[in-house]
């Protein structure tokens, strides 16, 4: 298979790719609403936690939408999903920033779980996902910076609107007819 064929399988396969944003946001926005009802401690305790269900609240939002969130055919899938296991790898930094300086992990987390969405523009061909990892870094490092004392109401409200804007254009993203599996057969 070709990357283009890779890509075009992808992209029929993906449904626009929304379901694991759509989850992301719930979470976080849940996480930053939270955050408003607990000391500092234990609502970065709850972002700890409360980040490990974006993965099983995504997995039923791409059943709901038929979305191919995981696929052991294609290699950019694949790719997709190694990208995400080198994000969670940071988990080994996230720990011990939470046991000896616990401000830092909004900052730490709002940033590392959003790396993957580069990979994820070089697949689809679009901008969307570096424009996302970046905006995201940006903004979630103003408002950590801003709002020392609701770091994680701030940085989970700017991940939100982060979120709301990509999935805005994923949705609204043509896909090109060469990337469709359709067009690939109608040949």
């Amino acid at each position: 298979m070709t990357l283009e064929e890779m890509r075009k399988d992808f992209e029929s396969s993906a449904n626009k790719s929304v379901s694991m944003p759509i989850a992301g946001a719930i979470v976080w926005l849940i996480i930053a609403l939270l955050s408003t009802q607990f000391n500092e401690r234990n609502g970065i305790l709850i972002l700890l936690f409360g980040s490990g269900a974006i993965f099983p609240i995504a997995l039923l939002i791409a059943r709901l939408r038929k979305e191919s969130l995981m696929s052991a055919d294609n290699p950019l899938a694949k790719l997709i999903g190694l990208s995400i296991l080198m994000v969670n790898l940071l988990w080994a930094v996230h720990i011990p920033l939470f046991l000896y300086a616990p401000e830092f992990v909004p900052l730490s987390i709002g940033i590392g779980l959003g790396l993957h969405w580069i990979v994820y523009s070089w697949i689809v061909q679009h901008p969307i996902g570096t424009i996302h990892a970046i905006l995201r870094t940006l903004l979630v490092v103003g408002a950590w910076t801003i709002f020392p004392e609701q770091r994680l109401l701030a940085v989970g409200l700017a991940i939100v609107f982060v979120y709301s804007f990509s999935i805005w254009r994923m949705l609204i993203r043509p896909i090109p007819e060469q990337m469709t599996n359709k067009a690939a057969y109608s040949h």
